[in-house]
């Protein structure tokens, strides 16, 4: 049996101000397989953003085991969270998180500046990621100049050319219109479908988390469930029923 992607054992975190303890996570249990697509929905306060940094490497939990590829990453450093946040997570953000009046080139090849490759192997990088969305004809435009559900989709190449373990998706249709939104879940759905990339999908939305072939449900800091879909639904317009 394969080692999942992520595990996580009773994982706890507590915020601390003034002396103030708020307990957010009260110990969670899950794993994720290599290639899944699950999706966390809670709604405001629930803990999903929380946990979504932990497992983004964005943040630290306060008590409990976080596995990484089989690899205990609980108390690992702040540098050394950098570095692995840099090399195995791509994340794409509701508020897309572009340079403003930068081309769309420049913003995919943000995130490679420190990558050991050379200069023409970052550009043919970014080259195949802004292809994969669809965006070639809008390359050397700046991304002031582009629709929202064209900026979403700068921001997924840009997830993209790390060759991420994870890719983490935050409410990523929340600042589009239905149609751009569906367009940029098709992206994402087919990203893993189609290249077999692991996906996490953090939102609020019944409909958008259909599109994932897993739910986990949060609630209070707690896993309230934790389900296959039944029904999911193909950007395409189709469901794929599951038996």
């Amino acid at each position: 049996m394969s080692t999942p992607i992520i595990k996580v054992e009773n994982l706890k975190k507590d915020f601390v101000n003034d002396e103030v303890v708020t307990k957010v996570l009260h110990g969670i249990n899950f794993e994720i397989k290599r290639g899944e697509f699950v999706a966390i929905m809670g709604p405001s306060g629930s803990g999903k953003s929380t946990l979504m940094h932990i497992l983004g490497f964005l943040d630290k939990p306060t008590e409990g085991k976080f596995y990484f590829e089989g690899v205990d990453v609980s108390g690992l450093d702040d540098d050394r969270l950098a570095e692995m946040r840099s090399e195995k997570i791509g994340f794409i953000f509701q508020a897309f998180n572009l340079l403003p009046r930068t081309s769309v080139l420049d913003n995919v090849l943000l995130p490679m500046m420190y990558m050991k490759m050379s200069k023409q192997e970052r550009i043919d990088e970014a080259k195949r990621a802004i292809e994969a969305v669809g965006l070639t004809h809008r390359i050397n435009n700046l991304s002031n100049q582009l629709s929202g559900g064209e900026k979403q989709r700068v921001a997924i190449a840009r997830a993209l050319v790390g060759k991420p373990s994870v890719i983490f998706a935050d409410e990523p249709t929340g600042n589009l219109d239905s149609k751009s939104g569906l367009q940029v879940m098709k992206i994402i759905q087919d990203l893993n479908l189609k290249q077999g990339h692991t996906i996490i999908l953090v939102t609020h939305e019944k409909y958008t988390a259909e599109h994932s072939e897993r739910v986990i449900r949060m609630r209070d800091g707690l896993v309230e469930s934790d389900e296959k879909v039944k029904n999911r639904i193909l950007a395409d317009g189709q469901e794929e029923l599951r038996k």
